[in-house]
């Protein structure tokens, strides 16, 4: 299957980018500080485990995240969204990865999440994107598709930072 968006890997280059007639997206959430933070929230990241602990269907056979792996994500139990992981990155201060749509998804787009640990060791939480309606419904649902999008983005950061809460504090 093919992705069904030229734009293919340009949330890793361009942060912000939208091409045009896409809606763009970016959300970011603070987790904390430190760098066993950072890693503990990499891992969760990279390894689906923050997806699953959202409550959404998880379908892939990577147990991680890396360029060419297929995942279908299940939300409500009845929508299927096939993509495909387009990039990772692992490195000492950013982790992260971006799938991008295939064939059946309800949008049209590419998505980030990018954990980032700053100079001063505060650690970020992104998610970006740019997207537009592939599926009737998601075009019937216009702005309120968008605001349950920008729920989605918010209530990833949430589970992120209590997933890598420390055991005193969750």
């Amino acid at each position: 299957m093919s992705f069904t968006y030229a734009d293919v890997g340009a949330t890793r280059e361009h942060a912000g980018f939208c091409p045009p007639g896409f809606h763009p997206l970016h959300i970011r959430t603070r987790l904390g500080e430190g760098e066993e933070l950072f890693r503990r929230a990499a891992e969760a990241v990279l390894t689906w485990e923050m997806h699953r602990a959202l409550g959404v269907g998880v379908t892939t056979k990577a147990d991680r995240a890396e360029p060419g792996a297929d995942v279908t994500i299940t939300l409500a139990g009845l929508i299927k969204a096939p993509c495909r992981v387009v990039w990772t990155v692992e490195e000492p201060r950013r982790a992260g990865w971006a799938y991008g749509t295939l064939p059946g998804h309800p949008e049209c787009g590419e998505e980030s999440f990018v954990v980032h640990r700053t100079g001063d060791g505060t650690v970020w939480f992104t998610v970006s994107a740019f997207s537009r309606p592939a599926k009737w419904y998601a075009r019937a649902g216009g702005a309120a598709t968008r605001t349950l999008q920008h729920a989605y983005a918010r209530r990833c950061g949430t589970v992120l930072r209590r997933l890598c809460a420390p055991l005193d504090q969750a």
